[in-house]
């Protein structure tokens, strides 16, 4: 029986996990959930009732939390490209990154998301403030860990960079990344270059005026 990933193109979490599936040609069936396929969202809320996606489905087991599916997949779908190093400290790191680009990049993007979805202004406006600061926060850290390095935790594409690329593209539309992190910059762009992740862009292109701040003509 082929996987199955219930989520929404245009979702960060679905993305997350969207690019690890791209990144090792993994077959799966893509259940979207929206108004056009009610019998998706019946069947996800069916086995997930708290109602968070992505979630995956493998045969009779089912995995809910983007980076479980991703190390999911690492074990019972290897492909070439490995999201987890085979060395415990090295794959502690991987995971650290993750957890930091979930957290401490994507959370305030979303609390900045969710001010504006209440379509009060001034909830808008605070929550705005405050993404931008814990954001810049985010951003200046990045900065020197990423000094000499092609990938999130070194030189190999791993599940911190599937966290980073959703993570960097949605924040940078919330508080724009300045010229102050040119190494933080140039490290986006490599994550937008990565077919994986400019499939996953490219398909989430056409719901681009759903972005409640107002999605930039970029990228």
């Amino acid at each position: 029986m082929p996987l199955a990933l219930y989520g929404h193109p245009f979702s960060s979490y679905t993305q997350k996990v969207l690019i690890a599936l791209y990144e090792n040609a993994t077959p799966f069936d893509f259940r979207s959930l929206g108004p056009d396929q009610p019998e998706h969202s019946a069947d996800w809320l069916r086995r997930w009732p708290l109602a968070k996606f992505p979630l995956l489905l493998d045969g009779e087991r089912q995995i809910v939390e983007s980076s479980i599916i991703i190390e999911h997949l690492q074990l019972a779908h290897p492909g070439p490209v490995r999201f987890l190093p085979a060395d415990p400290a090295a794959a502690l790191d991987v995971r650290f990154f993750d957890r930091f680009y979930d957290l401490h990049v994507m959370g305030p993007m979303q609390h900045a998301v969710g001010g504006a979805l209440t379509g009060d202004p001034l909830k808008r406006q605070e929550a705005v403030a405050f993404a931008e600061d814990k954001l810049e926060r985010a951003y200046g850290w990045l900065e020197g860990m990423l000094v000499g390095r092609n990938w999130a935790a070194g030189d190999d594409f791993t599940l911190a960079d599937c966290a980073a690329a959703p993570s960097l593209f949605y924040a940078d539309w919330t508080h724009r990344i300045s010229e102050a992190f040119p190494t933080l910059r140039a490290y986006r762009a490599r994550l937008l270059a990565r077919p994986s992740f400019a499939r996953a862009v490219e398909e989430a292109r056409p719901f681009r005026a759903f972005f409640p701040l107002g999605a930039p003509d970029r990228d």
